[in-house]
């Protein structure tokens, strides 16, 4: 193959890398960021669903921590499913010691447990998914 060839396939590749370059950071220049998160004991709307997280406490000695939370405004067999726990970058559901499952149109209050035995360092945050919408609440700030 000739050296003009291989120049010009060079010169044609750092231009298409250029482009993709640019193509990428348009994008991410068109991303909304992200929604602030919801403060301790603010009912927050997610979907049809009101969500009001009540308090967090993590126990050292059985290394879990409890969310009481208050769920309302709809009812769903399945409402409680969308919650699960940040904690080291990693996703964490809750156990089978929770006590939010079926949700009613009338608030009512109930638990979410999660083991956090294997989570490092002291971050913390609760995210709810209901459909398209989310929420999401940082723990480590208010403990």
């Amino acid at each position: 193959m000739k050296t003009r060839t291989l120049l010009l396939l060079a010169l044609g590749c750092g231009l298409a890398i250029l482009l993709a370059g640019g193509v990428l950071l348009v994008k991410l220049a068109g991303q909304d960021d992200p929604e602030p998160p919801v403060a301790i004991g603010v009912d927050s709307a997610v979907g049809d669903l009101h969500v009001t997280v009540l308090s967090a406490a993590e126990e050292p000695e059985t290394e879990a921590l409890t969310v009481e939370l208050e769920l309302g405004g709809v009812d769903d067999p399945d409402a409680a499913d969308g919650f699960e726990l940040i904690a080291s970058g990693r996703p964490i559901a809750p156990s089978d010691a929770s006590t939010c499952g079926t949700t009613t149109v009338e608030p009512q209050r109930c638990t979410l447990v999660f083991d956090v035995s294997t989570a490092d360092g002291e971050s913390r945050v609760l995210r709810y998914r209901r459909g398209d919408d989310r929420a999401r609440w940082d723990l480590a700030a208010d403990r």
